[in-house]
């Protein structure tokens, strides 16, 4: 799992800048048609909370902790990319996209184990042999 946290925060790192360049495309045409939309701004959180959640997965792709804190920063995207989408129709993509990230750092805090391979001390070399 630690190479798919790994996988993960890379690919978050980088599809954060196409999904900002889209949400500031987005934000432009809200103010231009003066309707109240806020897809602009809803996808510059969901990249926010991508790029963030990216960093947490390279970094703590070794601990629980870091697992949790990735499956709540990447739920909140998802959610907000699904429900407010407006004019940026790919806000729906992204947001599912970070809910599929979401549920593998769920598993993932599923399945961790404490230590799974712990060193051996001198007295239990000294046992074995």
């Amino acid at each position: 799992m630690k190479t798919a946290k790994l996988i993960i925060g890379i690919i978050s790192i980088v599809l954060t800048f196409l999904v900002l360049f889209q949400s500031c495309a987005a934000g432009l045409g809200d103010a231009m048609m003066d309707e109240g939309g806020t897809s602009g701004f809803s996808g510059l959180f969901v990249a926010i909370l991508m790029l963030i959640g990216g960093i947490v997965a390279i970094a703590a792709r070794n601990s629980r902790g870091g697992g949790i804190f990735c499956t709540i920063l990447y739920g909140l995207a998802g959610l907000l990319g699904l429900t407010a989408q407006g004019i940026f129709e790919d806000l729906v993509i992204w947001g599912g996209l970070c809910l599929i990230f979401a549920v593998i750092f769920l598993i993932s805090v599923i399945r961790w184990k404490k230590n799974p391979q712990q060193p051996v001390t001198k007295e239990e070399k000294g046992k074995t042999e």
